[in-house]
């Protein structure tokens, strides 16, 4: 199924008025309808006008019909192609390249624990300078979402994606030349960081204008890319590190991200056209309550989200005398309940409400972290690994899908620009949170207690903040599928 263009020329089309020029069609239908007067057809448009920007004039030798329909066509440069088809062959192929999107990107970010404890091992750095080289990336991720979700609305979701790929490629393989700590800062934490900020926010956006109805478990499917990622990344990492060393293991991974770069440039079809007009930040979203509360909700789930991630094989190998390969095995199994709790939750979310789904494991999180404060054995912390790793997979899966419904007044053409800032917003969690939990289990002594109340804390004002956001859109009714 090979990109032709067409559709890019269609929306241009949509997007442009044609030149102000008669399609067949209309021509058609106008000598059908003699004795609607010129007049007539102004008033039809008079209302759209003041929101339209300025056109260029109809050439003077063109009839009344013509200018109308010029200035008809301009009043038309958005226009909704109906209602989401929620299935399909080409709605599902979607859903797949996003998926193997998000295993290049967050898949690869969320094996990040490996890499923290690696580098901890052979390059002797604080736990927590290591953590921002990781930070930084998610930063990238979600920052860059502002731009791109406006890009992607704006019609220029291929060349964002495309741009992302050569940042990926160049990323990945300078990595594995990398031997110091800076090196790793420019190829792991910036190029990666920015290719994964041009993937991610618009292959989600364009996802999510598939898929009404369904759109939670959808959008639970692509998120399933970090578990097929943060699993098969790190396995390669455990065979593959001892026995050829570092550069052929990420060499590896990179010709893995450019084969599947290729199958999702070639397969992603955007839906709407382009919507040309408008600001890379719709501040009009802050003064939507629901919408504000949801964002500081994330934030402050972000904020204590990727501490496990990071840390959680530190923990088992530094407190616990876990040996390396051992300690990533809790990393593994935190990214594998995501199998099981990005679908199934994702599944009822659409019939009993996203937000409904995710609000109970928010204080999930919140519990767990602050039990991992008593957990003194390898079988407790496979435990704690295990149920939290649950908990935050649902959070990763249903947030997104909840950005669209946050809001009393639903407005499809604006998706790509209030997802990028809600990604832009949870990107700052993501940068401070895993460092400020390093430099917290350092201040503690190699301690993890006040990192875990930090978390903790920081998942239960979360959970308040969605509460709070669900009465901001349906008040007490606590029946309501939201």
């Amino acid at each position: 199924m090979a990109y032709t263009g067409a559709e890019d020329r269609d929306a241009e089309k949509y997007a442009t008025g044609a030149g102000n020029v008669i399609d067949e069609d209309a021509e058609r239908g106008l000598r059908a309808w003699p004795s609607t007067r010129d007049d007539e057809i102004h008033e039809a448009v008079e209302a759209q006008e003041e929101h339209v920007e300025p056109r260029e004039k109809a050439p003077e030798h063109s009839s009344g019909i013509a200018k109308v329909f010029s200035r008809r066509s301009a009043a038309s440069s958005w226009r909704d192609p109906g209602p989401a088809p929620d299935g399909g062959t080409t709605a599902w192929i979607q859903v797949f390249c996003t998926h193997i999107t998000i295993f290049n990107t967050f898949g690869f970010f969320t094996s990040f624990g490996v890499f923290q404890t690696y580098y901890q091992t052979t390059l002797g750095i604080a736990p927590s300078t290591i953590s921002w080289i990781g930070s930084l990336q998610v930063f990238l991720l979600f920052a860059i979402g502002t731009f791109t979700g406006r890009a992607t609305d704006a019609g220029y979701f291929r060349h964002s994606y495309i741009a992302g790929a050569v940042f990926q490629i160049v990323g990945v393989f300078t990595m594995a030349e990398s031997t110091k700590l800076w090196h790793l800062f420019l190829s792991q934490a910036i190029c990666l960081g920015i290719s994964n900020g041009l993937q991610f926010c618009p292959a989600m956006a364009l996802v999510s204008t598939y898929f009404v109805k369904r759109r939670a478990f959808a959008m639970g499917i692509t998120a399933l890319g970090s578990c097929t990622g943060g699993v098969i990344m790190p396995v390669i990492v455990q065979q593959c590190l001892p026995r050829l060393g570092f550069p052929w293991t990420i060499r590896i991974i990179g010709f893995i991200m450019a084969a599947l770069n290729i199958v999702a440039i070639a397969l992603f079809r955007t839906r709407l056209p382009p919507r040309k007009g408008g600001e890379i930040v719709d501040w009009a979203s802050f003064r939507d309550l629901p919408y504000s509360l949801f964002c500081a909700a994330m934030f402050f789930n972000f904020w204590g989200l990727y501490f496990a991630f990071f840390y959680v094989g530190a923990y088992g190998r530094n407190v616990l005398g876990m040996p390396y390969e051992s300690s990533i095995n809790l990393l593994l199994v935190t990214v594998c309940m995501g199998f099981i709790f990005r679908l199934l939750p994702t599944y009822y979310a659409d019939k009993i409400g996203s937000l409904n789904v995710l609000i109970p494991f928010s204080f999930l999180c919140s519990i767990m972290m602050y039990s991992w404060i008593g957990i003194h054995t390898i079988g407790g912390l496979y435990a704690f690994a295990a149920v939290y790793g649950s908990g935050s997979a649902v959070i990763q899966a249903l947030w997104p899908a909840i950005i669209g419904k946050c809001s009393k007044v639903q407005d499809l053409k604006k998706a790509g620009v209030r997802m990028g800032m809600a990604f832009t917003i949870v990107s700052f969690a993501s940068l401070t949170g895993p460092p400020l939990a390093g430099a917290l289990i350092q201040t503690a002594g190699g301690t993890y207690t006040y990192a875990n109340i930090w978390a903790g804390t920081s998942f239960l004002v979360g959970g308040v903040l969605l509460l709070a956001t669900r009465w901001a859109l349906v008040g007490m009714d606590w029946k309501a599928n939201i």
